[in-house]
């Protein structure tokens, strides 16, 4: 018998405003093992770690905590409304605008909290595949994109887990899929989607922003104006429409930036960007790496030539490469 019913985890869930929450008992994800290694061997993934590096510790939530009996899904949504880039700026992915991921794992450390027993919390963690944990306890399901889907909220949620002692009653899995729909493989400018459900990293505008070498040429110009990461798989998505009906008049918290100016990103100090956008996964923690980003976006949306001129002449290998490349298009244009 459950020590709780699942409806008392989703008042618990609401009080806390945790958008979407769903159980399921510790056990492997030996399916999810098996895919994994099977993509590793594929190169898929390219040089990305993350959960994919140990899928002996990410894919056995029993393990992560003594007497483990209840892997607690939650999902919180960060889709606000954002206005469009400006001349000049460069464009961020929605889930980098503010650090949603710190109100969750608050939230569920609360959670945790209040269960009682013993418990873990794994928010944006290399040891635990979230996605999975949502997909077996009915907070969203995958999506063609390899994304995980809620019913309400689409894609756009952070995923995090609560590993506990306390047995709670699961919930099942959703009833709900893609169907025919490939609306979000015939968008990938890539084709890193082409093999539906499947990412292949190698060929993806989101990894080669943050990636440690150089953007590959025939990717630089896809990305247009973005500087990090790329939403274009989740704005085609038709289960992401009517988010914004939902979360309508809620504001970005302070400080949140869905764009950046292109000539701050090429003039500032490498302490003041590291500083700055620490949420933001960086090769080395090196902001130089943003740089690079900033100079693609400046060829491709017809910034200033001067400071792809800069770069041009510097002594940096890497960034002298790029501002060539931009450089080139702008004196084109």
């Amino acid at each position: 018998m459950s020590d709780m019913q699942a409806v008392r985890l989703q008042e618990l869930a609401e009080e806390l405003g945790l958008d979407v929450v769903g159980a399921a008992p510790a056990s492997a994800y030996e399916e999810t093992e098996r895919h994994i290694r099977e993509r590793q061997a594929r190169g898929l993934f390219a040089d990305m770690r993350f959960t994919m590096a140990r899928p002996e510790v990410s894919c056995h939530p029993e393990e992560l905590l003594e007497g483990a009996r209840t892997v607690v899904s939650a999902a919180l949504c960060y889709w606000r409304d954002g206005e469009k880039p400006p001349p000049g700026h460069g464009r961020l992915p929605r889930y980098t605008w503010f650090d949603a991921y710190s109100q969750l794992r608050e939230r569920l450390d609360e959670l945790g909290r209040r269960l009682g027993g013993r418990y873990r919390v794994l928010v944006d963690a290399n040891q635990h595949v979230d996605r999975e944990a949502a997909a077996r306890s009915g907070v969203g399901f995958y999506g063609k994109n390899t994304m995980l889907i809620t019913r309400r909220f689409g894609s756009w949620v952070v995923l995090g887990t609560l590993v506990t002692d306390v047995e709670l009653e699961p919930t099942p899995p959703l009833d709900a899929d893609c169907g025919s729909c490939t609306l979000c493989i015939e968008a990938c400018p890539t084709g890193a989607l082409d093999e539906p459900g499947v990412l292949d990293a190698t060929r993806c505008l989101s990894y080669w922003t943050q990636a440690g070498s150089a953007i590959p040429e025939e990717y630089r110009e896809p990305l247009g104006d973005q500087v990090y990461g790329c939403d274009i798989c989740q704005d085609v998505c038709p289960w992401n429409r009517g988010v914004e009906k939902r979360r309508a008049g809620l504001e970005p918290p302070p400080g949140a930036e869905p764009h950046v100016s292109l000539v701050d990103w090429l003039e500032a100090s490498d302490e003041e960007l590291a500083e700055r956008y620490d949420r933001l996964f960086v090769p080395k923690n090196d902001p130089r790496y943003l740089r690079r980003n900033a100079l693609v976006a400046l060829g491709n949306s017809g910034g200033d030539p001067e400071l792809a001129r800069r770069y041009a002449a510097s002594d940096d290998p890497l960034l002298r490469e790029h501002a060539e490349w931009a450089l080139a298009r702008l004196e084109s244009a």
